[in-house]
């Protein structure tokens, strides 16, 4: 009987939030696999998102460094935080991680009010990275703790966002409600002659009944009537924004990517003029990962992603989707790894995962499932390689039948 297992297998993972990084989770999966199918090839490819891990890994991927940094953090204390010089051919650009300075996983879980909380760490980063003469400046979107449009990180470059009296606005999304008007002459100068893509989800969108506020509030710490405050202070945000903003052309409530990172895509578009992209056009391009990935998915037999939680959101944008997109194209089966499986799951059943799986095997609390992650990844990829080389024992019987009777 001829059985036929892969022989090469893709691991192409994001990190799981609050949790494991994109190369703790990819080396762990990459383990398991190899536990089941020690003469298998495994290329473990972490999936740079935008969100915690981004910069680390284009650093290593570049030859660059990590610059340490100390700002303000997304509860207006200081935070430990870092922005990445790249190297190689990127020499002079810089990535700045949103999620190192205004991050969810930096907000204490008793502190949780996305009306309150600010990017001006943000826009910290930029200014250090500038003042160091980069003129090149990606900024990764993702794993925000933040819902302040961006307007924390505008005013730690220099502009004024003030009320109807002259007063400087305080911090937080829900004071947004208080703009009258925005004064963007006192940015930093170096702004002008630096170029600066936003690498983001194009899903998300300021506002509206698919707006940030509503979307991701909950997940941020927001109560129902916190949302609707938060709502209409960004609405108001999204009007002065467009009035007083750089970019007339932009559609600041509606546009695709100006939800990233609780609206940040918006202020720094606005703001400053920043492109929006696709985080995938923009951090999976080879220049910056040294890694041809869809060569890698071509010559795969077998790709597994994985994230944190695969849900209804999974389909719009989330790094398991566009693994399975571009391996669609050349038939290539995806396997899916989650922390968690949530309502609308099956969905990714439509944009090309052939099967899922949690990684948890039995209930436990989340912060027991969060401090054990790496093992349960490990075992998860082991158990499912199992059912791999079952499926595959089941489909090389039905072979030897067929040839069997055919010979009869």
């Amino acid at each position: 009987m001829s059985v036929r297992v892969p022989q090469r297998i893709l691991v192409a993972p994001s990190g799981f939030k609050e949790s494991l990084d994109a190369t703790t989770v990819a080396e762990a999966i990459a383990c398991g696999v190899r536990r089941e199918l020690p003469g298998v090839i495994v290329d473990a490819v972490p999936i740079p998102d935008g969100g915690e891990g981004t910069a680390q890994i284009l650093a290593e991927a570049t030859g660059g460094v990590l610059e340490p940094a100390t700002v303000t953090g997304p509860v207006g204390e200081p935070v430990e935080s870092h922005w990445a010089r790249l190297g190689d051919e990127m020499d002079g650009t810089a990535v700045i991680e949103m999620a190192a300075a205004a991050g969810l996983s930096l907000v204490p879980r008793d502190r949780r009010d996305p009306g309150a909380t600010t990017t001006r760490g943000v826009g910290e980063l930029i200014a250090l990275a500038l003042d160091r003469g980069i003129r090149r400046i990606i900024v990764g979107c993702g794993d925000s703790g933040t819902s302040d449009g961006g307007a924390g990180a505008l005013a730690a470059l220099g502009a004024r966002i003030l009320d109807a009296d002259g007063n400087p606005v305080p911090d937080g999304g829900a004071n947004l409600a208080l703009v009258d008007r925005i004064d963007l002459s006192g940015l930093h100068p170096a702004l002008a002659e630096t170029h600066i893509v936003l690498a983001c989800n194009m899903s998300n969108v300021l506002c509206g009944s698919r707006g940030v506020a509503r979307v991701f509030g909950p997940q941020k710490g927001a109560d129902e009537q916190q949302v609707e405050q938060l709502s209409r202070a960004l609405d108001t945000w999204a009007r002065v924004l467009r009035r007083d903003g750089v970019a007339p052309d932009l559609d600041v409530r509606r546009g695709p990517g100006t939800g990233a990172s609780g609206g940040l895509g918006a202020g720094l578009a606005a703001g400053l003029g920043a492109r929006l992209a696709s985080r995938f056009e923009v951090l999976l391009d080879r220049r910056y990962t040294g890694v041809d990935l869809d060569g890698l998915i071509d010559v795969a037999d077998l790709v597994i992603t994985a994230e944190g939680s695969i849900d209804r959101q999974t389909p719009h944008g989330k790094v398991p989707a566009e693994i399975a997109r571009r391996a669609s194209h050349v038939g290539v089966p995806v396997l899916a790894l989650a922390g968690s499986l949530g309502k609308g799951a099956p969905e990714v059943h439509d944009i090309g995962i052939g099967a899922m799986a949690s990684i948890i095997p039995i209930p436990m609390e989340l912060s027991e499932a969060v401090a054990d992650g790496r093992r349960l990844l490990v075992e998860a990829a082991s158990r499912t390689m199992r059912l791999v080389l079952l499926g595959a024992a089941v489909s090389g019987r039905k072979r030897g039948r067929k040839r069997a009777i055919h010979a009869a």
